[in-house]
Parts: C-alpha cells; sequence; structure tokens
C-alpha cells in the first residue's frame, strides 16, 4: 500500500474526535484574524489585485475586502493575507505554519460547496495530521536545507483539506494528494520578502486546484510521495518510510497530544523565546535599554539558517532578524504589529542597540527540543552588571497555552485592521460557534456588510502577561 492510498483513506473517512475539532475551532479562528490584519499588507494587496483582475467575482470571499473570487484565488489572497505578517500559528511536528494554507483552502472549497461548519472543522484536522505525518519523517533535514515547510508539507495538507470539504472519495483524494505532491514548493532564501507569505497562498491555492483537478478526472501517480522519483527522495526528506507515520493516522492525534503554537508576537517563531526572556528580564530588573551595552543569544545550529537579517531595513525583513527583535523587545518592552512598521524601526533606541546583539549557534542546543525553540540568552549592562537565563519555548506554546481571552483579545485586535468593531465582534461569535454553523459563506457575508475602518484606528494590540 503506498503512502498516498493510506493517507487518502484517512482523509476521506476519519472520524475526529470532539478535542481535535475544538483546537481546529480556535486554530481557525486565530487564521481568519490574523487574515484581516494581513489583508491591508503590501504582498496581500498585490494578490488581490491580480484576483480582480484576473479572477473576477466568485462565490468565494477575499477576507478584508469587498472581493470575491473563485475558490483558486480566495485561496491564493487568503493564504497570503493569513501568512503576511508572520502572526500566524506554528506546528513543531511539521515546522510548517499549518493554519494558513489549511484555513484558507478549507474555506475556500467550502464556500464554493456550501459546506457547514463542522465540515470545515474536520478538514482541518485531516489536513493537519497529513501534514505531521509528511513532517515526522520528513524535517528537520527537509527544512534545513531550504525547503519551506508551510509551502511544501503544506500543499499536501491544503489538498487534504480541500479534499474532504468536497466530500471526495477515497480514489479521488489520492490523485489530488498525488497532484499536489508535484505543485509542492517554497523556499527558505525568500524568507523575509513578500514571497514568504505569497508560498503560504500557493499552497493553499494549489491545494484547491489539485482537488479540483483530481475531481475531474485528472491522474496522477500513486507513487508520487513515496516512489522512488517521489516528494520524499526530490525533497531532501530525513527518512524515506512513511509507513509508521501513516499507521498512527486516527490513532493518535497530533492536533490534540502535539498541539499548534499560537503567535503572541508576529514575527519569526524563532524570535519568541528571546523575545519573551528579554521582556521579562527588562521587567524585573527594571532594565534602563540606555544602560544595555551588549546582548549575547546562543541558538540551535538550525535558527540562523531562518532568522537570516541581522541588519533589517523592511518590516519584513525585521520579522527574520533575532537582532532587531531583541532591540525591540528591550528597548520598547513590547512587540506587536506596529513593531515592524517604519518608525519603529528608525527609532534612535532601536538603533542603538541593534549592532550591540550578537547570535552564536551552539551544537548544545536543540539536541532534546524541536528546532527554533530554545535560546540562551545574556544581557551587559552599564557597570559590569550581567544577566542570563536560558528558556525554551515561549508564551504560546502547547506547554504554555494562550489563554482564551488572548486568543479573543488577538482577533478582534487584529479583525479590526479590517473591518469595524462591531463586526469583528460579530465573527468573533460566528467562528467560536463554527461547528454548529450551517454554512461558511455566512461569514464572508457577516465580513463583507461591514465598513472597513483605517487601519490607523485599530487599538495597540495586548501583550502576553
Amino acid at each position: 500500500m503506498t503512502a498516498i492510498s493510506r493517507f487518502a483513506g484517512f482523509v476521506s473517512s476519519a472520524d475526529v474526535p470532539a478535542p481535535a475539532r475544538a483546537a481546529a475551532r480556535d486554530a481557525v479562528q486565530d487564521t481568519i484574524g490574523v487574515a484581516l490584519a494581513g489583508a491591508r499588507e503590501p504582498a496581500a494587496r498585490s494578490v488581490q489585485r491580480v484576483a480582480r483582475a484576473d479572477g473576477g467575482p466568485g462565490a468565494c470571499a477575499v477576507l478584508g475586502t469587498d472581493l470575491t473570487a473563485g475558490p483558486g484565488h480566495a485561496a491564493l489572497a487568503n493564504g497570503t493575507a493569513a501568512h503576511a505578517l508572520d502572526f500566524d500559528d506554528m506546528c513543531w511536528v511539521s515546522l510548517a505554519h499549518p493554519s494558513a494554507p489549511l484555513v484558507a483552502a478549507g474555506l475556500a472549497a467550502g464556500e464554493a460547496a456550501d459546506a457547514a461548519g463542522r465540515t470545515l472543522l474536520d478538514a482541518y484536522v485531516v489536513g493537519f495530521e497529513v501534514e505531521c505525518a509528511l513532517g515526522v519523517v520528513m524535517n528537520p533535514a527537509h527544512y534545513e536545507r531550504g525547503w519551506h515547510c508551510t509551502s511544501t508539507i503544506g500543499t499536501i495538507g491544503a489538498a487534504a483539506a480541500a479534499a474532504r470539504v468536497m466530500g471526495l472519495d477515497a480514489e479521488t483524494t489520492g490523485r489530488a494528494l498525488s497532484i499536489a505532491a508535484s505543485e509542492a514548493c517554497g523556499l527558505k532564501e525568500s524568507f523575509g520578502t513578500m514571497v514568504k507569505p505569497l508560498q503560504g497562498g500557493l499552497a493553499a491555492r494549489n491545494g484547491v486546484l489539485a482537488a479540483l483537478l483530481a475531481r475531474e478526472g485528472l491522474t496522477a501517480s500513486e507513487h508520487a510521495i513515496d516512489g522512488p522519483q517521489g516528494l520524499l527522495v526530490a525533497m531532501q526528506s530525513a527518512g524515506r518510510d512513511l509507513s509508521a507515520a501513516s499507521d498512527r493516522l486516527g490513532r493518535r492525534w497530533e492536533i490534540v497530544e502535539g498541539g499548534i503554537t499560537v503567535k503572541l508576537y508576529p514575527s519569526c517563531a524563532a524570535t519568541h523565546p528571546t523575545i519573551d526572556t528579554l521582556r521579562d528580564l527588562r521587567r524585573e530588573h527594571d532594565i534602563d535599554p540606555s544602560e544595555v551595552e551588549a546582548v549575547a543569544i546562543d541558538v540551535d545550529p538550525v535558527t540562523p539558517t531562518v532568522l537570516i537579517h541581522d541588519r533589517p531595513t523592511t518590516g519584513l525583513e525585521g520579522k527574520f532578524s533575532l537582532h532587531y527583535c531583541a532591540a525591540a523587545a528591550l528597548a520598547f518592552g513590547r512587540v506587536g504589529i506596529d513593531t515592524f512598521e517604519r518608525d519603529a524601526m528608525r527609532a534612535p533606541e532601536v538603533a542603538r542597540l541593534v549592532p550591540r546583539v550578537t547570535m552564536r549557534a551552539d551544537e548544545r542546543l536543540g539536541r532534546e527540543s524541536p528546532p527554533l525553540t530554545e535560546a540562551r540568552v545574556m544581557v551587559r549592562l552599564a557597570g559590569g552588571r550581567s544577566l542570563e537565563r536560558f528558556v525554551r519555548a515561549a508564551r504560546g506554546y502547547p506547554d504554555r497555552p494562550a489563554s482564551q481571552d488572548e486568543l479573543d483579545g488577538k482577533f478582534i485586535t487584529c479583525a479590526r485592521r479590517a473591518v469595524a468593531p462591531a463586526a469583528a465582534g460579530a465573527a468573533l461569535d460566528w467562528l467560536r460557534a463554527l461547528d454548529a454553523a450551517a454554512s461558511v459563506r455566512d461569514l464572508g457575508v457577516k465580513l463583507a456588510a461591514a465598513a472597513p475602518e483605517p487601519q490607523s484606528a485599530a487599538a495597540p494590540e495586548p501583550q502576553p502577561a
């Protein structure tokens, strides 16, 4: 039995347990929020213009706008917007941002099919689990060698989600996954540019396209993932045998047992342990940023391949700069969406601190934890005083989960960048009851009817305690 056939059987027929569906509901809520906020970003705007010119109106909403489009263009636009601020969630097994492609693909396919909310949630879960089965075999080698898992592994997950929403049978779902394997791509070299969020949108679009083509009878190799020239070999997977990972599908639910990391800062997840630590040290020791002489941060060997900008000049680069994020955390005591806008990046106190930050790879870190999750932070202050702290994980990680108040507060803050407060609140109420929604189209209707507010009217986002 091929990996494709095992995945397809699971995707088309898995009975999703209630705890998994509840986790998916939180993930969908978080993703819709960050997509609304991201819809105003330049990368998302570019995609929206293409969707308007190339696609025309359709059955699916482009979140944060008055546009509608066909499922492919809607998935592309919403997936890009959801990833545009790098505020969307993370999975440490797939080493991907799972929800941007999964939600964008599932929502678009669901709107086209007029699916119920519960169907969308179940589709999210099976897509997430397929991504984790791939991630546990492919990573970390796949990620370390330059592949952007949100786009590569995410394309397969998005195809699984779209196929489930559309109600495809196992055979047709298998073809969708095989097609998706040939569509999968995405490069870490583009981190810090608009292509990074675009890759999340492309994964969503390609997943929807794969399911639509499979439904229309397009064929593909059953060995597209595990064949001698399939995805695992071509994309430099750490392992070649998916049997154990696929056999666990439906028995162990990674979304429940492993969980999802919700981002409480809109920057690369690899910066979060350091941001948390520096904010804590600043508060606990009443650090005056002007007295900071040096900051040395030890990280695992994978982190420098992700945080590739030591002197960022744009907000997108800043999200992938440990130097900038550390400086901002010390200078401002907080890191939010506005931290990566021009005024903050040019602030004198930040400019003074950035060159005082050093990042060093330490082979001893990351041996017992996933890549990007550990750091040793040292701060030297004027007068010779030094502070040092080791950190594993950050707020929002599965073992330090965001509270419901934090999730809801993040949603409202993000949504208000695109819609009026009343519409944001109504959307939140609808999403909290998504498993009972008769049609996922209702979300687009609610948001499309809302008058957009200027971006500057949004309140500052709450910071984790």
